[in-house]
């Protein structure tokens, strides 16, 4: 239950306003880690139909701009994290394995949305050292994001640690079934 919570924390931080110097800031890579960690495969997609729908009605309604091909990468992106939950923190839940699934996460969505923006948007030369620009220019963005993604993850994966291990011990005065 508590995975669902925070993939809906996730989704409505989308729609919240970023002070400057904060975009990136929010807690959706380490919600997917979490979702894709603590739920099945089966119901990943869940959160790619909630986050698909707030991405395309933020695009078309509040930002009126046309859905591209650098929005599809963005939804495979949601969907590799989920993924990457299941596969390196399901069962194996350690601060080390969290910290790299978290950076693994930043890395990927730096690499990969700021290729396809390359790619699909008029903003950099089509060359080599246009794709390195479009690097560059997302360099403050990503380090939001890293950032983002450390702390939230350290805090989700937290308080569902502390979450379980209250569950798991008994009040005091009862006793447990066998």
């Amino acid at each position: 239950m508590l995975a669902y919570l925070f993939v809906l924390l996730a989704v409505a931080s989308r729609f919240l306003p970023h002070p400057d110097g904060w975009v990136q800031f929010t807690p959706l890579g380490a919600a997917l880690l979490y979702f894709g960690a603590r739920v099945a495969r089966k119901r990943m997609w869940i959160p790619l139909v909630a986050l698909i729908a707030a991405d395309v009605y933020l695009t078309k309604v509040s930002y009126a701009y046309p859905l591209t091909a650098d929005h599809v990468v963005t939804w495979a992106w949601y969907a590799g994290v989920i993924l990457l939950g299941g596969a390196l923190l399901g069962r194996h839940v350690s601060p080390v394995r969290v910290a790299a699934g978290s950076l693994a996460a930043s890395i990927a969505f730096f690499v990969v949305s700021n290729l396809a923006v390359w790619a699909v948007w008029h903003m950099y030369p089509k060359t080599l050292a246009g794709l390195m620009t479009a690097y560059v220019a997302a360099i403050p963005f990503f380090r939001n994001q890293v950032l983002a993604d450390l702390v939230f993850s350290a805090a989700l994966f937290g308080i569902g640690a502390l979450v379980e291990r209250r569950v798991a011990k008994p009040a005091s005065g009862q006793i447990r079934a066998a």
